[in-house]
């Protein structure tokens, strides 16, 4: 997260002369299309939800790396009653932060009336270090979402006991990832029945990194460009189905080559029936860890991003990669993947032209020249408006906190952006500025985005993680007279969330396809229900999964409902 990266704007400029006149651009692909709907998005205050927990950074004048990259969020439904809850990293105290006061992380339930009630003391998820991001799965099979929290130093694995409480296992789970760790994500790599994890790590940030200060004589101290730092390899942990997991970070190829990991996402990109994994890493390259047979048995992973094509910039220069989301948002039937990146370096677009190809199309779709001057951090794809086109939704906010200092154009605190799709030739994408909604129109040092229909309208909503601030909740009113269909999946055993799993509905000759992935966004966990938007199909004709797995069943059912959600569940008929 360099503060500025003039070689790549000058080389943008050289190689985009297209785009060398970035006003008029900008007013091309800035116009959202006359139907767009005004507030999509409206913003909860604290009042009516609740909600009046906020974030401590403890930013402080030595500007330690982590103070200013947190944090993550969480939509869980933790007691299984179909309502959503929410979940909110905190810092806390650490080698290089002791706060006057006591902090927390905070667990919300679901009223089911639009508000929540901090149920964190009764629950014992408070923390207990300098928290980062938070991963939910349901790694021991018994029908209850575990919460793994990242932190700098040791992370913590909640065990949810089913009765509105959890227990710390870390210890015992042989989970702890000592180091800094970041975006993690739960999947069966293996198939073998058991939730495994994947654990991010930013880079080595020990006693001697937190000696390194950076800054220069007009400014003053500023947060390192990460590239002083080393690249630390992330963790692979298998689950042994005990409680207990094994590290095999070595044997499985994900531990061989070290990176600066932010964001990461688990989907079938290669459309194999293997979960892979896409990684976003902070001034090295981006990692695409494609899932293979291991010689001798087993699997491995093979990195595989710069030959993909998303491993670096059209330039060969690693970016600063942060939150990441895969969809196939082209409706071609491939994954694409997209990665959220510095100021003057463009957000990432990769569409996926097969044979694990990819192209980056953000400069033609519209959202390189509106992401110019911003960083992104939370980014996730969502049909907002449940018109059946794939919009993407962006959290943003510059690292540095003394960069309009550095660089007059760009701001601390940065607007967040919703872009809406189109299904027309070349699928752009327009930012809806203004009209997404009030908090659209302001600026926030935004972080985790978390997406999650908290209200079961069938419109999905947004909790956005804010550093050193409040929260923000906010509710979707775009999607009001248009059709949906609401998906809970339930996956073959060790899958709970059907992960890598393909939903086709169709009526007539209209078609629409969703790919279900782990993960996501920047240290945050998402909702699992998938919400298929319908527009003006008041019916359906047939609904069809291809379940996960190489040899993944095929279930059909005829003239599904809709506006409403049903269960989906891997081996029985129908649906619930």
């Amino acid at each position: 997260m360099s503060p500025f990266n003039r070689r790549t704007f000058l080389q943008w400029l050289v190689a985009a002369p297209a785009l060398t006149q970035p006003l008029a651009a900008a007013r091309a692909f800035a116009s959202p299309p006359a139907a767009a709907p005004p507030g999509a998005f409206a913003t909860v205050p604290a009042a009516a939800s609740g909600i009046h927990w906020r974030h401590v950074a403890g930013l402080s004048p030595q500007k330690f790396e982590p103070e200013t990259n947190g944090p993550g969020c969480a939509f869980v439904d933790y007691d299984n009653d179909g309502w959503p809850d929410i979940y909110l990293v905190n810092s806390g105290p650490c080698a290089f932060y002791q706060p006057p006061h006591p902090l927390r992380n905070a667990l919300y339930h679901n009223n089911r009336d639009g508000t929540f009630t901090d149920v964190t003391a009764r629950a014992s998820v408070g923390g207990g270090g300098y928290g980062m991001g938070v991963a939910v799965g349901d790694y021991d099979g018994d029908g209850y979402p575990d919460l793994y929290v990242t932190q700098v130093g040791r992370a913590i694995l909640y065990h949810n006991n089913g009765d509105g409480t959890f227990t710390d296992v870390t210890e015992r789970a042989g989970v702890a990832a000592p180091g800094w760790t970041t975006s993690a994500v739960w999947f069966d790599y293996d198939q073998d029945g058991k939730l495994d994890l994947f654990v991010g790590q930013f880079a080595l940030f020990g006693p001697e990194q937190q000696k390194i200060r950076c800054g220069n004589a007009e400014v003053g101290r500023l947060y390192c460009r990460p590239s002083v730092y080393p690249p630390a390899p992330s963790w692979l942990f298998h689950n042994n189905g005990d409680g207990t997991f094994t590290d095999v970070s070595q044997e499985s190829g994900i531990a061989a080559v070290p990176g600066k990991a932010w964001g990461v996402v688990a989907a079938d990109v290669d459309g194999d029936g293997w979960l892979d994994l896409f990684v976003a890493n902070d001034t090295v390259r981006n990692f695409l860890f494609l899932n293979r047979p291991a010689p001798g048995g087993g699997r491995r992973f093979v990195e595989a991003g710069a030959l993909a094509g998303v491993g670096y910039s059209a330039f060969g220069l690693a970016r600063s990669g942060m939150g990441v989301d895969a969809a196939d948002y082209n409706q071609d039937g491939k994954i694409d993947l997209c990665v959220g990146n510095l100021d003057h370096e463009n957000f990432s677009l990769y569409r996926n032209d097969g044979g694990n190809v990819f192209t980056d199309v953000a400069p033609t779709d519209g959202l390189a020249t509106a992401t110019f001057l911003i960083s992104t951090w939370g980014a996730k794809f969502l049909d907002f408006d449940n018109d059946g086109v794939l919009d993407l939704l962006l959290a943003n906010g510059h690292p540095e906190t003394s960069i309009a200092k550095i660089d007059p154009g760009v701001t601390y605190r940065e607007p967040m952006q919703l872009f809406r799709g189109s299904a027309a030739a070349g699928h752009p994408f327009h930012d809806m500025g203004a009209a997404a909604g009030p908090a659209f129109t302001r600026r926030y040092a935004a972080r985790g985005l978390a997406l999650g229909d908290y209200d079961n309208d069938g419109a999905v909503d947004a909790l956005v993680a804010v550093n050193n601030a409040a929260p923000l909740l906010l509710r979707n009113q775009a999607a009001r007279g248009q059709h949906w269909l609401g998906l809970r999946l339930r996956g073959p055993r060790g899958n709970p969330d059907a992960l890598g799993a393909k939903v086709t509905v169709a009526t007539g000759a209209w078609r629409l396809h969703r790919f279900q992935v782990g993960g996501g966004s920047f240290m945050s966990s998402c909702d699992p229900r998938m919400v298929l938007g319908l527009g003006p199909r008041a019916k359906l004709d047939w609904l069809e999964i291809r379940w996960p797995g190489p040899h993944g069943a095929v279930q059909r059912i005829a003239r599904p409902p809709v506006d409403r959600y049903i269960t989906l569940t891997h081996g029985q008929p129908g649906w619930q």
